[in-house]
């Protein structure tokens, strides 16, 4: 069965976006937009107590370098918790192929 299409509408600082996104994934991308907006107005909120006047396309920009910032952080720790789970593993079945052969 074809996954279906749908057109989703998000707003982010305050403008609306057409986005076409399948059935089972408005969820996510209605999160995504949430987080998106809330991480741009976060950085228009702090430009404007500091009196710098910062362009959507800046905000925006920014705002995308901070996300991808954060799951680059999160890739790398996803990568020492998966290389220490693999030295844990080793290391079981280690104890396990040593109790194996104490009852042979």
């Amino acid at each position: 069965m074809a996954n279906t299409t749908n057109t989703l509408t998000v707003s982010i600082l305050e403008r609306e976006f057409r986005v076409n996104c399948p059935a089972d994934s408005q969820d996510e991308l209605t999160c995504a937009a949430k987080l998106l907006d809330d991480k741009m107005r976060e950085i228009r909120n702090a430009s404007n107590t500091s009196g710098k006047v910062l362009g959507t396309d800046r905000i925006a920009v920014i705002a995308a370098l901070n996300i991808a910032h954060q799951l680059q952080q999160l890739q790398r720790q996803q990568a020492l918790v998966s290389e220490e789970i693999g030295r844990i593993d080793e290391r079981l079945e280690e104890a396990l192929m040593a109790d194996v052969q104490l009852e042979l």
